[in-house]
């Protein structure tokens, strides 16, 4: 659930930045380059960086600024955590019926 499937996650992650971007009124060839940079540079970042990846989110995000806000709407009910924690438990459930 978490390393098999996980490119998948981070590939719909880059489609789902896309498309909000786009969606914003961005171009959408300037919408995709942008989310695969992010998520080029924020690899990049935890390769580098051993700190965990609450603290680099956290170095990353001005406290009220725009990124903050965006991470209020992810964090929240409902939210990213809550999300990728279903998508796991999913993943699990079926790898373990494959296996059967």
């Amino acid at each position: 659930g978490v390393s098999g499937s996980g490119p998948a996650y981070v590939f719909l992650m880059v489609e789902a930045m896309a498309a909000a971007g786009e969606a914003e009124g961005l171009d959408k060839d300037m919408s995709n380059i942008l989310a695969r940079q992010t998520i080029i540079g924020a690899a990049a970042l935890l390769e580098e960086d051993p700190s965990e990846a609450a603290i680099l989110r956290k170095n990353v995000t001005s406290p009220n600024g725009v990124t903050a806000e965006a991470l209020e709407v992810l964090m929240g009910e409902q939210g990213l955590f809550e999300l990728m924690g279903k998508a796991v438990k999913a993943a699990a459930k079926r790898n373990k019926e494959i296996g059967e």
